[in-house]
């Protein structure tokens, strides 16, 4: 007898697939194994080799600081090289018809593309879940660390993350050149980062030095430092995550227009 599958199942089935088929064709190249191990060591040396303040060896402190101070600004270039070929790749070959005739809508396609840069991001930090074992244990009085404010610091990594996965997706979607799609997202990023938080001291003492501030990714990432995960920070980059999603979205439909 025929076997007849419903339309969700396919939904679903091409759904999976297409996310496996992302985060293995990052994982089967030499670059994604290259990114992730430019992380690794960037972080290793700066809190274990390089005589610097934020060493763990050198300030004497049972904590993560260097993983986390340093988590954003390799995340900057991190995240694009992960999703700058995830649209601009497509573009470029011109599968991205094809893609958009699966039975999948436009948002299942572009949040499966998301799913699996996000998840490479976490694929990234599990490693560094041996630096936290390492400090746990060299502490004067073993496990003497913060490990609330650690937690909060892994999950606001996470959310940052997310951000700046967000950005990239949209950055690639935007052109055919990989390249062009990674400087794209890092100016972005770097911009909402940092940019407007430097921007605020252009309105020093008044209203909008304030707006600026909490526009910016940073003040809501040093929120969720400290250990606290505050509900104004989480709607922030939920927020934020949804729009460059939204703009991913209006800039695919635009192909029919």
């Amino acid at each position: 007898m025929p076997i007849h599958i419903s339309l969700a199942a396919r939904k679903e089935f091409a759904l999976l697939s297409l996310l496996r088929k992302e985060i293995f064709d990052f994982l089967s190249s030499l670059i994604g194994y290259l990114v992730i191990a430019v992380f690794l060591v960037a972080v290793s040396l700066f809190m274990w080799v390089f005589p610097i303040e934020l060493n763990v060896l050198n300030n004497g402190y049972a904590n993560l600081d260097a993983l986390f101070v340093l988590g954003p600004w390799v995340f900057l270039f991190l995240c694009p090289a992960i999703t700058m070929r995830l649209f601009a790749e497509e573009n470029r070959t011109g599968t991205i018809e094809l893609l958009l005739t699966k039975p999948l809508s436009d948002w299942q396609i572009i949040l499966s593309k998301f799913l699996a840069g996000w998840m490479l991001t976490l694929i990234t930090l599990l490693p560094t879940l041996i630096f936290y074992y390492s400090v746990y244990q060299l502490g004067a009085t073993e496990g003497n660390i913060d490990t609330g404010g650690t937690w909060g610091s892994y999950i606001g990594l996470l959310f940052l993350a997310g951000a700046y996965v967000s950005i990239g997706i949209f950055a690639s979607s935007l052109t055919n050149n990989q390249i062009v799609s990674f400087i794209v997202a890092v100016f972005l990023s770097f911009l909402l980062f940092i940019g407007l938080e430097s921007a605020s001291g252009i309105f020093s003492n008044s209203f909008l030095e304030g707006i600026f501030i909490h526009l910016g990714i940073n003040a809501h990432y040093l929120s969720m430092s400290r250990g606290v995960i505050d509900t104004r920070d989480v709607l922030y980059f939920i927020s934020l995550i949804g729009t460059f999603i939204l703009l991913t979205k209006t800039r695919i439909e635009s192909r029919k227009w």
